[in-house]
This record gives structure tokens, sequence and C-alpha cells, in this order.
């Protein structure tokens, strides 16, 4: 249950302000039809996640434990430093919007766009440091989704109101503790 909790929560506050939740703001606004957004986002992250998670749980059985711990611990202080870089919306993430309607749309820019992106990235890391690799992909899918619904609901509202730097400073904390504990070799957070 751990894995699941940290991943959802560590998902959904660096979710904020990050370029896939403009990425649905932008589609939201563009096609106003939220359930087929809602669903191509929970598709792509399923995939993009499940993917990642495949590739932490092998990273944290070929590396072994001792190595396995430094890189993890410096991959949470490097995702803690990368959480206080502001993102933007890239040009090229709405480009197939013609051709695949609104759900295919929204899964090909959620997918592409998560590529290389730092919930991708903290879902690779989050599977070499927890075991159980499907409830790290349930958790960041779950924490990616309470990022990214209300925005294809309530967008610009939402932005205007809340702080992404307080938001992304309070993720970039949780991945500094993250790496510290696990540098110090202590199991478990809770």
């Amino acid at each position: 249950m751990e894995a699941f909790l940290v991943s959802t929560g560590v998902v959904a506050l660096g979710e904020m302000g990050d370029k896939t939740q403009l990425l649905a703001i932008v589609l939201a606004a563009k096609f106003r039809r939220p359930w087929p957004i809602i669903a191509g986002i929970l598709v792509a992250t399923l995939a993009n996640h499940a993917a990642a998670g495949a590739l932490g749980g092998w990273v944290a059985h070929a590396l072994g434990p001792d190595l396995l711990r430094w890189v993890i611990g410096l991959s949470f202080l490097a995702m803690a430093g990368w959480m206080l870089v502001p993102d933007k919306l890239d040009d090229d993430a709405t480009t197939n919007r013609q051709r695949f309607g609104v759900f295919g749309t929204t899964v090909v820019a959620f997918f592409l766009a998560e590529m290389g992106d730092k919930t991708q990235i903290a879902t690779v890391a989050l599977a070499a440091r927890y075991a159980d690799v499907v409830q790290v992909v349930l958790g960041t899918t779950v924490g990616m989704m309470l990022a990214n619904v209300p925005a294809v609901f309530l967008g610009d509202k939402i932005a205007r109101k809340v702080s992404m730097t307080l938001v992304h400073g309070i993720a970039a904390v949780i991945f500094a503790v993250l790496g510290v504990l696990t540098l110090l070799n202590i199991g478990r957070l809770f």
C-alpha cells in the first residue's frame, strides 16, 4: 500500500503545472468534450507508466541492492531539483489532432508528452524503489488522473488560484526526502 500511496502523492503533486496538465487544458478548450479526453489520458498514462514500471523493475533486478540504492537515491534528488524547473507546453504536442479524433489525439499527445517527462522518470525510479511494480503503476496513474481530470473540467480557473511554485516546491521536498531516505537505506517511510 505504501508504494501506491507514495506514487499517487508524488505524481499528483509533480503533475501540477506540468506540460501534460497544460495539454489537458488545451485539449479541453479545443474539443470541449471532457470524457473522451479523460479516457485518452487514462489509456496513454497506463501504457506509458506500465512501460516505465517494467523498466524500473528490470533496473532493480539488474543492478543489485547496493548500487540500486545509490542510483535511486540520486535519481530522487535529481527529480527534486527538476521539480523546480517550470514546464511549458511544446507546440508539437497537438499536431495530430485532426487525424485521430478527440480520444485518439489525446492518447497520442499524452503518450508522447510523457516520454522522458518527470512523471515517467519518477515512475521508473519508484518502480525500482518498491517491489510492487503494479502498485507503483496504479499509483502513478491515479496521481496523473488526480492532477489532469480537474484540469480538463476547470482548467484555467485552477491555474489562477493555485501557486504552482508552491506545489512544485512541495513535490521537490517529497522527492528530496525519498532520496535521502533511500541513500540512508531506510526501507520504509510509514
